[in-house]
């Protein structure tokens, strides 16, 4: 542990080196990579280089005499463990009185220093919202500089994992219609082509799959949506014959992946280029010739690809089925095996259990690979929100107590996501009562019926009510959008009053319905299924829709106290229990199908 901390050091000092030589004052390392992924391939983790910080979210600032790492409350106590002794002060994202990165360098930079990024990581958004505030103390800012890669001697190349096409009877529509309803909005925008950056976005547009981040089957890639053809710029030794011929046949054009800054240089005929700033570098952007007009807006394919169509819907309720049967067969595996010799030894730990979860969803029809890393904490390590045990983190499972599972997987049928959390043992009254807390507002927004027009910031406090009467909360989102076997956390819509305004519910949407509760050093709740939206019904007063729950795994009920429940509370959870019994038992052993009938009788008060 302490080698692993003096290394930092030794690179943060590295760093500072090359700073000096190019008359830096500052320096800047974001998460992310050329395409503002949220987790990204080896050759992007920078940060997590430079700092020891493995969280997937956070941005280094390094000075010459100081560093500091931004993050949010997701990865507070995780990051305040691995920041130890590298000389990073932790600067935790929303509390009160600490400030934002930009704020910090407004007040930070004297007059005419220098600070410097590499342009190819920092979204054009971002960027010119800094060079905005910025420009008053005549501050420099050298964007096309990539000095982690000079301290990173032996990093991981750029990966290059082979693409395959998603057959149309999953993904429920061509790529050729697909191409037609993106260019209908450029017509509508009077826009002559669009530049789309984001790889959940190429990857649903061209009905590609691939695997250069792990966990979310993507390629590298960009394109540029005009007119009359489309180019796709991709490595070119992950393209198969077949799906090259494919492409063509679409007329698409396949170019080399870096050859984008080359072509958007040397763009003619074009006057309006639509895209957004939020997911487009600044180094891409600043390539487009300053006499052709930008037009900031979303990705037409964003919400296309969030509102899931009727071949999609279905496939996930598939997928939702056999992730169930997993995830069920491991809930009754640890409640059968509590205090087993096996237990009691030692010999299950969060890592085995982990392993013996990704058996059980290897057995499933059309399973691919888990859609992130599971998250499965025992005990305290529950109250760390995006807890991933290791090798040198895992601990055998705690007896008495609570164990947080969070975990997902990717099947040919769509993307899942779950989190129960199982009581092992005796709980406290408070710990019960913590549970249930959860478990009614997590109830609360499962059966909640809304105005069309409606977006996840004005439902967020459906599911917190509870908790705030404890005086509890908790520092994430509520809910996040999923993708079709893509990435586990897709926009536009989620459930969360904090940062931009959620993009309002249209019937199609899944969800993620997750809230929870962390007490540091001792133990941590979260219940999550994924829920739908669709319609409800239409009055005079207008439309109004409501969610549909896919997830099919019992919750704990030894763990619930049922007077805190009310009538509708205790009829929404009999009838989800019911409907998880008739739809799963059928697939389980005899053994386990018993045990589910127990685990899912009505609750008489």
């Amino acid at each position: 542990m302490e080698e692993e901390k003096r290394i930092i050091r030794d690179r943060l000092s590295a760093l500072r080196g090359y700073m000096l030589k190019k008359k830096l004052d500052a320096y800047i390392i974001v998460s992310d990579d050329f395409h503002g992924s949220e987790y990204v391939g080896e050759y992007f983790k920078c940060r997590e280089f430079m700092s020891g910080f493995k969280g997937s979210a956070g941005t280094l600032l390094v000075t010459m005499e100081d560093s500091f790492l931004w993050t949010d409350g997701r990865y507070f106590i995780q990051a305040e463990e691995e920041l130890k002794k590298t000389g990073i002060k932790l600067m935790r994202m929303g509390e009160e009185g600490v400030p934002t990165l930009t704020e910090f360098l407004v007040k930070a930079l004297r007059k005419e220093m220098t600070l410097g990024y590499d342009g190819r990581t920092i979204n054009q958004k971002f960027a010119e919202n800094l060079r905005k505030k910025l420009e008053k103390k005549n501050i420099k800012i050298v964007y096309d500089i990539d000095l982690v890669d000079k301290v990173w001697k032996d990093r991981p190349s750029l990966s290059a994992e082979p693409v395959w096409e998603l057959d149309e009877k999953y993904a429920g529509i061509s790529r050729k219609a697909k191409l037609s309803l993106i260019r209908d909005e450029l017509k509508e925008n009077e826009a002559d082509c669009t530049l789309i950056a984001s790889l959940d976005d190429i990857a649903w547009i061209y009905n590609l799959r691939g695997n250069d981040i792990e966990y979310n089957p993507v390629a590298l890639a960009y394109t540029i949506i005009y007119k009359d053809k489309a180019v796709l710029y991709i490595n070119l030794e992950a393209v198969p014959e077949k799906i090259m011929a494919s492409l063509q046949k679409d007329k698409v054009v396949v170019k080399p992946y870096l050859d984008i800054y080359d072509d958007v240089k040397a763009m003619k005929d074009v006057k309006t280029v639509m895209l957004s700033k939020e997911t487009v570098n600044e180094k891409l952007v600043s390539s487009i010739d300053k006499d052709i007009q930008i037009l900031d807006v979303e990705n037409p394919s964003t919400l296309l690809k969030a509102v899931k169509n009727k071949n999609e819907i279905e496939n996930e309720r598939t997928a939702h089925i056999l992730d169930g049967i997993a995830l069920t067969r491991m809930i009754y595996y640890l409640k059968k095996n509590y205090l087993s010799e096996e237990f009691k030894r030692g010999e299950i730990t969060e890592l085995s259990v982990a392993e013996k979860l990704l058996s059980f969803r290897m057995e499933q029809e059309g399973f691919i690979e888990e859609s992130f890393a599971p998250i499965i904490a025992s005990g305290d390590h529950g109250a760390i929100i995006h807890y991933e045990p290791t090798k040198k983190t895992d601990r055998p499972i705690e007896k008495d107590t609570f164990l947080l599972m969070d975990t997902g997987g990717q099947y040919i049928y769509g993307t899942t996501d779950v989190t129960r959390t199982i009581a092992l043992g005796n709980l406290s009254v408070e710990m019960k009562r913590n549970y249930t807390a959860v478990l009614k507002g997590h109830l609360g927004i499962a059966s909640a019926v809304f105005k069309e027009g409606t977006d996840g910031g004005n439902l967020d406090i459906i599911a917190r009510a509870p908790l705030w009467e404890l005086g509890l909360d908790y520092n994430h989102g509520t809910g996040h959008g999923v993708g079709y076997l893509l990435n586990v956390h897709e926009g536009p819509n989620r459930i969360s009053m904090r940062g931009s305004k959620p993009a309002a519910f249209k019937a199609g949407m899944i969800t993620s319905n997750e809230p929870g509760v962390y007490l540091e050093g001792k133990y941590g709740i979260r219940t999550e299924n994924m829920i739908l939206c669709k319609k409800a019904f239409k009055t005079d007063f207008g439309k109004f829709l409501c969610f549909d729950t896919l997830t099919m795994v019992p919750y704990d009920k030894s763990a619930i106290i049922v007077d805190m429940l009310t009538d509708k509370e205790l009829e929404l959870l009999n009838r989800y229990h019911n409907t998880v019994y008739e739809v799963i038992s059928p697939f389980l052993p005899e053994e386990e199908s018993e045990w589910l009938l127990q685990e899912t009788l009505p609750i008489i008060r």
